[in-house]
């Protein structure tokens, strides 16, 4: 764990592993009358606090669920409005990455994804590889789903090269084949916007997380909605499925 140098919760441990479910941008757009483009633009936003909020409280490593793979369901206006905003995020921030030693990683299903932006995307990662201080995951076309499927597809072309035996299958190994199976798992899952489920985001990794569901919605999402999340995860006892 680490220390948190926020100006709030000084002196509270923080997880090292944070993941958010950035929800209620369309809904803060219409409650603005606004088009719904306007409300992930507004979301964007957010993200640049919760990164730098989550910079300098010491956590190692934060997950943002960007993009799930259900939410190719939405208007095609919106759609490529979204795409065209990860592109432009992608190029805006890289400066800003490497000034905080940040490195970014994207998980997901990066086939659905343009040519040029899986270009960018993977331009960025490498540009920010050797970057120490804290990991930014985006998930992208991401579904937790998806993600135990391609793990397990890995695992069946392990035993089929005659890698790996049937028996060898477990959680233990599972576990090796998931995304992000390098770095620790979520300490504390947030949801925004008031909604109470986590909509198929990483359900493998989250099985010990400590849930913290905020009102707020997303592109509202500041400073002191980060430390009330914290000071909650650290008034929880995880018992891990013990007594």
């Amino acid at each position: 764990m680490s220390e948190l140098d926020g100006a709030d919760i000084n002196s509270v441990v923080v997880p090292d592993h944070i993941a958010i479910i950035m929800d209620g941008n369309n809904r803060w757009a219409k409650k603005k009358h606004l088009p719904s483009i306007a409300g992930h633009t507004a979301g964007a936003a957010a993200v640049r606090r919760v990164v730098e909020a989550s910079a300098r409280a010491g956590v190692k490593v934060l997950t943002l669920f960007a993009f799930s793979s259900e939410n190719w369901k939405r208007p095609k206006l919106e759609v490529d409005g979204l795409m065209k905003l990860f592109m432009r995020s992608l190029k805006k921030e890289l400066k800003r990455l490497n000034e905080h030693k940040i490195r970014l990683r994207v998980i997901g299903d990066l086939s659905g994804f343009s040519q040029g932006l899986r270009e960018q995307i993977q331009s960025t990662e490498d540009a920010t590889k050797n970057n120490d201080q804290m990991t930014l995951v985006i998930a992208a076309n991401y579904g937790g789903r998806w993600d135990i499927a391609e793990a397990a597809k890995k695992m069946a072309e392990r035993v089929a090269a005659g890698e790996l035996l049937p028996e060898d299958i477990n959680e233990s190994s599972l576990a090796e084949h998931v995304q992000l199976a390098d770095l620790p798992p979520p300490d504390l899952l947030i949801r925004t916007s008031g909604e109470e489920r986590i909509s198929n985001f990483m359900l493998w990794q989250t099985a010990y997380s400590e849930f913290v569901f905020l009102p707020v919605l997303w592109p509202d999402f500041d400073q002191s909605h980060f430390d009330e999340a914290v000071q909650t995860y650290q008034n929880r006892q995880r018992r891990y499925g013990g007594r």
